[in-house]
């Protein structure tokens, strides 16, 4: 069936008849999008949400000294979006691309008003989402500040257990804040660990 992640996903967490689910649709759109194609680029404003149905996307922005630095993956029935640009509706810092041949639901401010309007369930459940994403902030400075590269690398791959096939070891390697060398010898090291631990 066509989007049925993302009804899937509505379903299991709010509860909401197939009237109320159906409309609600129809506030949305779905897209598709190639490969390496922009989502949404530096100076624009974000005018939408989006959640994975199929593909990779992720999210970076470029310093004044033209490198790049990966902020996140969004693989499938993930969301991904510039919440400081789309809420504040003020020119973007950054990038969202396609990895792969992608197909989106294109979320605007009115779907999440006409279901909160409609489903009392989704304020909630759209509040624990905004309090997750905090968190999960929060935890990316900190592993960032303190954590050894290996521990960040370690918990990148319980968030993106199958990132690492999808997509250029470069680009963990900017999402870890790391050189692709270091994080190939984290890699090597580790596999030589569990070699000798058999």
């Amino acid at each position: 069936m066509k989007d049925c992640k993302f009804r899937n996903y509505l379903t299991s967490n709010i509860d909401i008849d197939i009237h109320q689910l159906e409309q609600c649709l129809s506030y949305q759109e779905v897209k598709t999008f190639k490969k390496g194609a922009h989502l949404l680029q530096e100076g624009d404003i974000c005018k939408y949400a989006y959640f994975v149905e199929k593909g990779l996307l992720r999210t970076y922005y470029i310093d004044d000294k033209g490198k790049e630095h990966l902020l996140q993956f969004a693989p499938e029935g993930w969301f991904i979006t510039d919440h400081d640009s789309m809420y504040y509706q003020k020119p973007s810092a950054y990038y969202i691309q396609a990895l792969e041949d992608s197909t989106v639901h294109q979320l605007s401010n009115s779907f999440f008003e006409h279901l909160a309007s409609q489903n009392q369930d989704f304020s909630q459940f759209n509040t624990r989402l905004l309090h997750n994403h905090i968190s999960h902030l929060q935890r990316r400075i900190i592993q960032l500040i303190s954590a050894t590269a290996e521990d960040r690398y370690l918990s990148f791959t319980q968030m993106y257990p199958d990132i690492l096939l999808r997509v250029p070891q470069t680009m963990v390697a900017s999402y870890l804040g790391i050189t692709p060398e270091s994080l190939s010898r984290i890699r090597k090291d580790l596999a030589l660990r569990n070699f000798y631990k058999k």
